[in-house]
């Protein structure tokens, strides 16, 4: 449905925010949403199906019609004769949110009450997170698993255009290095599918015991390790063909950014591969964003900035890396291989 809503409309749709929650857990809970995706289905058949009242739910999809998630078409005037067809993906997508699974139920976690009803007083800096509530970088061990625990959760989208892409990315590959890896989840699901590939996690000393869990968890015992140590205090480690960013640099300015690229390439084995993933700038990125955006408007050291996909690209190719590509997929990845002849 490509339908603009007036500012007005969808002033009234974000002020019904909690009831609009309400209707897609209800839909996706009785099973409708399975109903309606392949549609068209008649507004009488699914009363019937789901032993519900026609006219109740003739007004139930129209909620759902308001949040442009389905299309009606109505022949005659007989409202049971009502046909509905949901958006495609929508089904999925509401799992995605509100399933027991969902990042938004595990980013609900975080304290953001602090500043609800507050705002005006966080943005003249009176009110902020304590290091209690939130740190960046986090200040101890319990505070760093808890971060890469909630970052594991949102990994889906780069799993999936990884899984899409590797054989592109990993079949000529010996060993890669995820610095920033978290809990070593993608580096895990990467091996799935490079049976030749060593991967090892770089990340705070503190992270170690929850990379050994996932090596143990995964079923990579031999080929998943861990290297502990500090990109801001030491070089990236050296001996690596391939080495990945996902989810690291859009939380530095531009300059350590464009540090980080150059550790990488310094670091890396001529012709090596280095691989970032972030979610880049658009109207829907910027939705999926709304939380941190949100949340960290009560933090001053972490600015979580979502850059154009062209900021990535252009900097790879000034710090020396060649054949930059996009590779596309649910979040896309930007490749880029750094020359024989480099230093």
């Amino acid at each position: 449905m490509n339908v603009t809503l007036s500012p007005r409309a969808l002033m009234s749709l974000l002020a019904n925010g909690p009831k609009a929650i309400d209707v897609l857990e209800t839909a996706l809970g009785t099973g409708l949403l399975d109903a309606l995706e392949p549609g068209p289905a008649r507004l009488g058949d699914l009363a019937h199906r789901f032993g519900v009242r026609p006219l109740r739910l003739y007004k139930f999809l129209d909620c759902l019609e308001s949040l442009g998630f389905v299309e009606r078409t109505e022949p005659d005037d007989d409202i049971t004769s009502a046909r509905y067809r949901a958006v495609p993906g929508l089904r999925d997508a509401v799992a995605a949110v509100v399933g027991p699974d969902a990042v938004e139920r595990d980013r609900d976690r975080y304290p953001w009450r602090v500043l609800h009803g507050r705002l005006a007083e966080s943005l003249r800096g009176e009110v902020s997170m304590s290091d209690d509530d939130f740190a960046w970088p986090p200040q101890s061990d319990e505070q760093t698993a808890e971060f890469e625990r909630s970052m594991a959760v949102g990994l889906g989208p780069v799993i999936e255009t990884a899984h899409r892409h590797a054989d592109r990315l990993w079949s000529d590959r010996k060993r890669l290095l995820d610095v920033g890896g978290g809990d070593g989840t993608l580096a895990a699901h990467i091996l799935d599918d490079a049976p030749a590939l060593h991967a090892d996690v770089y990340n705070l000393p503190a992270v170690a015991p929850l990379v050994e869990a996932t090596r143990l968890r995964r079923g990579h015992p031999d080929r998943l390790g861990f290297v502990g140590g500090d990109f801001f205090a030491e070089p990236l480690p050296s001996g690596y063909d391939a080495m990945a960013f996902v989810r690291v640099l859009h939380d530095w300015p531009n300059d350590v950014a464009r540090r980080l690229v150059e550790q990488a390439y310094a670091a890396l084995e001529p012709g090596g591969l280095l691989v970032i993933g972030e979610e880049f700038r658009t109207p829907d990125r910027l939705a999926m964003q709304f939380f941190w955006s949100y949340f960290l408007i009560g933090v001053d050291s972490c600015v979580s900035r979502l850059r154009e996909v062209d900021f990535y690209t252009g900097l790879l190719a000034e710090v020396g890396f060649e054949r930059v590509a996009v590779l596309p997929g649910a979040w896309e990845l930007i490749c880029g291989y750094k020359p024989y002849g480099g230093a």
